[in-house]
């Protein structure tokens, strides 16, 4: 709440500016922003893959969109999959479903299309959409971490300390943290009070607010000063969350005296950690470290991982090795095909 405070101040001390012509000059700072376009560069700086590149994202896209509608589905039709892991894990689909539709199809398109453009709206309400989806996802990995420690620590308390209403009190404050002041919108206002030309260039392939604040002529402190602190909070908090969990996991399942206990629930952490590594890792080397200066092709490269890459690896790390999961595909399958 403390950058929220300190941007509402100085929204206030900017509409409340008596000088006329300060007030002048600042409309037209406004005037000119919210006209202005940006270019996405994207991959253009290898014009000779633009085509394989195509290819490549329009497969990653569809694979993914159709892995976690799949996941969606066959969590609803099978009761045993009624689950709050399994829960947790729909709406983690709807998450890579969403963010990777807002940044996959202008991304396809440009690598086709000669014009690249996007306008200042379109721009900030891509970036708010991604923001929100990428910091609930975060959440959602903690409470899928706290979920497993729950089921493995105490699993004749399970059913009661994981309730319907907890499952769905946790799905709400993680979409409502991701969009909230807490994180996108307080984000994507610093942002909207930046000032830039009629046409900007960003050497990137979606409106990152990096990117966004090397391209503004204006006072882009506070910007950079709201970027680190809620990027690195966010961090933080989801990675102290899923690293505890592990720990007490590890603590218990070494009590276990099953040998094949033990290699279940370190192969199930195994997978948990695989993702947390790489998504909240790519995330973390983007915006967590101050003063880093990586350079364009880096970012993209890390910025593909958690945009495009994990929302394929997600729902085959969670359910891979379920025979529920599997078995249900089967009759949707069976079924299918007697249908014709």
């Amino acid at each position: 709440m403390i950058y929220v405070s300190v941007t509402l101040l100085i929204y206030y001390f900017q509409d409340r500016c008596s000088d006329p012509s300060i007030r002048k000059h600042v409309l037209t700072k406004r005037n000119i922003t919210v006209g202005a376009t940006f270019a996405l560069l994207g991959f253009s700086d290898s014009p000779e893959l633009q085509a394989p590149l195509f290819l490549v994202f329009l497969a990653i896209y569809n694979f993914s969109i159709a892995e976690n509608i799949g996941m969606i589905i066959i969590i609803k039709v099978n009761p045993k999959l009624h689950t709050p892991m399994y829960f947790f894990l729909s709406h983690l689909s709807f998450g890579d479903f969403c963010y990777s539709s807002i940044i996959a199809p202008k991304t396809l398109v440009n690598l086709l299309a000669e014009d690249r453009t996007i306008s200042f709206g379109g721009c900030m309400v891509q970036f708010f959409l991604v923001c929100t989806f990428v910091v609930t996802e975060l959440i959602l990995f903690a409470v899928m971490a706290y979920d497993c420690f729950v089921a493995i620590c105490n699993p004749l308390l399970y059913t009661v300390v994981m309730s319907q209403r907890l499952c769905a009190m946790l799905v709400v404050m993680s979409y409502a943290w991701g969009g909230g002041v807490a994180c996108s919108l307080t984000l994507t206002c610093s942002a909207g009070k930046l000032s830039f030309r009629r046409i900007n260039t960003i050497n990137h392939f979606f409106c990152e607010l990096s990117s966004l604040i090397s391209l503004s002529y204006s006072d882009s402190y506070l910007s950079q000063l709201l970027l680190f602190p809620v990027a690195t909070f966010n961090e933080v908090i989801t990675l102290l969350v899923i690293l505890t969990s592990c720990m007490f996991i590890a603590v218990t399942t070494l009590k276990t005296q099953s040998a094949g206990g033990r290699r279940k629930a370190f192969s199930t952490r195994a997978s948990h950690l695989t993702a947390i590594c790489i998504f909240p890792g790519a995330i973390l080397f983007l915006y967590s470290v101050p003063n880093s200066t990586p350079s364009r092709h880096t970012v993209k490269v890390a910025s593909v991982f958690y945009t495009a890459v994990i929302p394929t690896l997600n729902p085959l790390i969670y359910s891979l090795r379920n025979k529920d999961v599997k078995d249900t595909v089967r009759k949707l399958m069976k079924t299918k095909l007697f249908s014709h």
